[in-house]
């Protein structure tokens, strides 16, 4: 069983995957927001909720496989969404099942440094 330390306390942490049954998605309203923004990727950022929401990963490999179009950048991960238009950038705490969205750019805000 996987083993971690708090991140706060320095105390030794053993998640318990059977009470975590799916990843909690956090500011699904940055979602909504994009969808309303991005209409021609309305159904890929539709997807990509739905599916994360009934998931439950342990760690990137569980990710990648469930998406390949995935880059780990720092402690964040880049998902590419609706055929490389948008980049959804989150951060994936595994041992709480908790799936923070920190910002849906653009292919070009995404290059010019949005991802910061």
């Amino acid at each position: 069983m996987a083993e971690s330390t708090h991140w706060r306390t320095g105390k030794r942490v053993i998640p318990k995957w059977d009470t975590l049954a799916t990843m909690h998605i956090i500011s699904h309203m940055k979602i909504v927001e994009a969808k309303a923004a991005h209409p021609e990727c309305s159904g890929a950022l539709d997807q990509w909720y739905r599916l994360s929401k009934r998931t439950m990963w342990r760690n990137f490999a569980d990710v990648d496989a469930c998406f390949p179009a995935i880059d780990k950048v720092g402690n964040k991960f880049v998902f590419d969404i609706g055929g490389n238009k948008l980049r959804l950038i989150a951060a994936i705490h595994f041992t709480t099942g908790r799936v923070f969205v920190r910002a849906v750019l653009t292919q070009r805000q995404y290059d010019k440094g949005g991802r910061k």
